[in-house]
């Protein structure tokens, strides 16, 4: 009985030494997301940002941000959610929540939605007149392809 509790134990560290190291990997570590130069530089104030997919839970928030962004529930009218996008859609709404971020959350969110590679941050009106930053998947590159490549390689983020 005492081996298996042993291998348990084992199995479960390993794991959660696993989810440790990939969660830093993409979220925090200095590798696998470089800024784009291009875009503008973060304004040192506070922030808005209406979150609808992942970003709903508290412990994603809490290791991406380092923080919760005090919640509070929120719509945004004249949109759907199309898996992790949203698309213009009148007469549709997406419920989600409004974070109150700092400029360094802020780049930290920005870093997980990989801001200008997948997603482009854009500022919009909620149902209730309040503005906030909301994270648009940027359009995808089909059909883009390395010239002279052996094999053809898309360039798809």
């Amino acid at each position: 009985m005492t081996v298996w509790l042993k291998r348990l134990f084992i199995i479960g560290g390993v794991g959660l030494l696993s989810l440790a190291g990939w969660l830093w990997l993409t979220m925090l570590s200095p590798w696998f997301y470089d800024r784009p130069e291009n875009l503008a530089d973060i304004e040192q104030r506070p922030h808005q940002v209406f979150v609808y997919g992942t970003l709903r839970y508290a412990p994603i928030r809490f290791v991406v941000m380092g923080s919760f962004g005090d919640p509070e529930k929120a719509t945004l009218e004249g949109y759907q959610r199309d898996g992790l996008d949203l698309s213009p859609q009148p007469g549709s709404d997406v419920e989600g929540l409004l974070l109150h971020v700092d400029a360094d959350e802020l780049a930290r969110l920005d870093r997980y939605e990989r801001l200008g590679i997948r997603y482009e941050r854009m500022e919009i009106t909620l149902s209730d007149g309040r503005r906030a930053w909301v994270y648009l998947r940027l359009p995808t590159l089909e059909n883009t392809f390395v010239p002279d490549a052996d094999l053809p390689i898309a360039l798809v983020p």
